[in-house]
């Protein structure tokens, strides 16, 4: 059952007693554990019937008790275990998930991995809770996921605005939730996000990003490309070395694996690129400025200034030197 799923049957009042939450992603157990906090019972419900723990602090025999207490003035009572992977001794709440109080909705929070699969905690589980998993989105779906998030919002978004907040930001869900969630306060009516909104409220700047500078060496604009670096060299956060080159990786590698498709027209590559029309002139560019062993090279020389990035034989040359240093290398 998916995040959705659960939260769409809470509405509907249909509740399980335990819901085990694990894995990678935050973003979705988060979402669950806030509804469960704060919507499944009003706040005059919720000041006798609500008990939240954290993984740390809990002491298991505490939980087990609060789960079969009954609740007060109320059909029934939500207790939350967060941060569950901290709890020690969490196996001996196995008693409790075999039989489970029918009154009390049990949610545990197992964050930054699964719990493994073959003990006998899992195995008793399966039996008797409602166990989600939250996986990484992965990087090459992070701008559908950006797509469908903001449609779901009651906005459209171009594609352009899209790269921008997947380059800045990355695969951090919960952060381009909440930026997004602070745009849409901002738009006052307006009902689609451009990459003008994007710089003028998350301050993404639309002309100094990674996406640009991604641009410039597809065309081989040294000019651009330096005056990008400078940017970032005096706006740090705009772009730290550490993000940029990882960045800027990934674009090229994907246009890497386009030498291995037998067809390399606009059309075979549209869905390569995810429809995104951007993406796809600017792969088409860097292939016919490049060819193969030029991007070949792009790619050995990202890896290279990577190492330098994080110290290796490098006797203190700053991020924006190395960066301008790479870009002449990669051009010329």
């Amino acid at each position: 059952m998916s995040a959705e799923k659960i939260i769409s049957e809470w509405k509907k009042k249909s509740f399980k007693p335990v819901y085990w939450l694990e894995g990678e992603e935050d973003y979705y157990i988060d979402l669950v554990v806030d509804h469960a906090e704060h919507a499944i019972m009003d706040e005059s419900e919720a000041g006798f019937n609500l008990t939240v723990f954290y993984g740390k602090d809990a002491d298991w025999a505490s939980v087990v008790n609060a789960c079969r207490r009954y609740p007060m003035f109320a059909e029934r009572q939500v207790v939350l275990l967060k941060e569950a992977q901290q709890m020690k001794d969490i196996e001996k709440l196995e008693g409790y998930f075999e039989s489970p109080l029918a009154s009390t909705i049990f949610v545990i929070a197992y964050k930054g991995k699964t719990f493994d699969k073959r003990t006998k905690l899992y195995k008793v589980l399966k039996q008797h809770a409602e166990i989600f998993s939250s996986e990484k989105v992965k990087d090459y779906k992070l701008q559908e996921w950006i797509g469908e998030f903001v449609k779901g919002k009651g906005y459209k978004i171009n594609a352009k605005a899209i790269s921008l907040l997947d380059e800045h930001i990355g695969n951090d869900l919960n952060r381009i939730a909440n930026e997004i969630e602070k745009l849409a306060l901002n738009l006052k009516g307006k009902k689609e996000i451009t990459e003008d909104d994007i710089e003028k409220y998350i301050g993404i700047s639309k002309e100094y990003n990674v996406f640009e500078l991604q641009a410039a060496i597809a065309k081989k604009d040294l000019a651009k490309a330096i005056t990008i670096i400078q940017y970032f060299e005096g706006n740090p956060k705009a772009g730290p070395i550490q993000m940029v080159l990882p960045a800027l990786y990934a674009s090229f590698s994907k246009v890497y694996t386009v030498f291995g498709m037998p067809d390399k027209s606009e059309a075979a590559l549209k869905p390569h690129f995810y429809f995104n029309s951007t993406a796809v002139k600017n792969a088409m560019e860097t292939i016919q400025n490049y060819g193969y062993d030029g991007i070949e090279r792009i790619l050995l020389l990202l890896h290279h200034y990577n190492l330098k990035g994080v110290g290796v034989d490098n006797a203190g040359t700053s991020d924006a030197s190395l960066m301008k240093e790479m870009v002449v290398k990669m051009i010329a």
